[in-house]
């Protein structure tokens, strides 16, 4: 009761934060800090796939290209406002998720993982196959579109005239909050010990009369409807979708940055969102050099896996653990 009052009161003042960030940023960065939220979306919904029932996936960005396209797609040809969207979005990748959870049971480990990644290798061919739906290699551009809220007027929400970045910003983390909440709660309670358990032996799963095709089904749904919440503020925040927006290397860095925040763990997943979006930013001003960027995020990212191999929610547990002891 005393750990769940007090992770209560951690994540209250982890909002008050967030809410009056905003105040010491410009616009620039508001708009980086809003990528950081869209980042943890996923990477909450990759985590309830790799790190709560150890089914590895490297196809997460394809998913994301899926809500990305839902909303760009009923936005620009259908005129429907960018907000409502986002639960449409959830909801279309979510089914493509659990679908392709079902073939994928027979799969495991790294046969798993390249089935994933084949999926992430030909989103974007897919894409640009249908060029009537989804405008092939040109994309879909949303800027100017008046389905884009904030993208004309500014936003009134409270008294408060919010920029498009600003919105942006406020948009994205109060999604990213509440998924949040609800990744918790579906852990905490009987689905969360089966995906544990699913996860820990998949024998010792079966005979306490876990479903292991019901669970990792689920697992798949789940983490790709968070996935496609992600895809769809991605669209709103970049204005503009194409094949290029979801590349193949973003399902690694969305890997990357579970292992960096922790796998099985909720807690230290803005540290590996902000490892997503700051680190090629810092690799590429620590050296100009062509080629040179990819070199430091290398060592850079090694480092970090040597210096905390249980990513940074086990550092925050290990930081508890010390204050406990005093």
């Amino acid at each position: 009761m005393r750990r769940t009052a007090t992770s209560a009161g951690l994540f209250a003042a982890l909002v008050v934060a967030i809410a009056v960030l905003p105040k010491f940023l410009t616009d620039f960065r508001a708009q980086q800090f809003a990528y950081v939220a869209v980042y943890l979306v996923a990477l909450i919904g990759l985590n309830v796939l790799t790190g709560y029932t150890g089914q590895m996936s490297l196809g997460h960005g394809a998913f994301m290209a899926v809500g990305g396209y839902t909303t760009a797609i009923l936005m620009t040809d259908h005129g429907i406002k960018d907000l409502w969207t986002i639960p449409a979005a959830a909801v279309v990748a979510g089914a493509a998720g659990f679908l392709f959870g079902l073939p994928a049971l027979r799969l495991t480990g790294l046969y798993l993982a390249l089935a994933t990644f084949a999926i992430a290798v030909a989103t974007p061919a897919v894409i640009k196959k249908f060029e009537g739906f989804t405008g092939g290699g040109s994309g879909k551009n949303l800027f100017g579109v008046k389905e884009l809220t904030g993208g004309i007027a500014p936003v009134h929400v409270l008294g408060w005239k919010l920029n498009f970045n600003n919105w942006l910003y406020y948009l994205c983390w109060t999604v990213a909050l509440v998924l949040y909440v609800v990744a918790w709660l579906l852990l905490r309670g009987r689905t969360g010990r089966a995906f544990r358990a699913v996860r820990d032996s998949e024998t010792a799963a079966l005979s306490s009369g876990v479903s292991l095709a019901r669970y990792k089904t689920l697992a798949f749904g789940v983490s790709a409807a968070y996935a496609g919440v992600a895809g769809s503020l991605f669209a709103i925040a970049t204005t503009y979708v194409n094949p290029d927006t979801f590349p193949v290397q973003l399902s690694i860095f969305l890997l990357v940055g579970v292992v960096v925040g922790g796998l099985g763990s909720l807690t230290g997943l803005i540290a590996g969102a902000i490892f997503i979006e700051f680190l090629p930013l810092w690799a590429q001003d620590i050296s100009k050099s062509p080629g040179a960027p990819g070199v430091v995020y290398g060592v850079i990212l090694i480092g970090v896996i040597f210096l905390l191999p249980t990513g940074a929610a086990g550092l925050l547990r290990r930081v508890a653990s010390l204050f406990r002891g005093r």
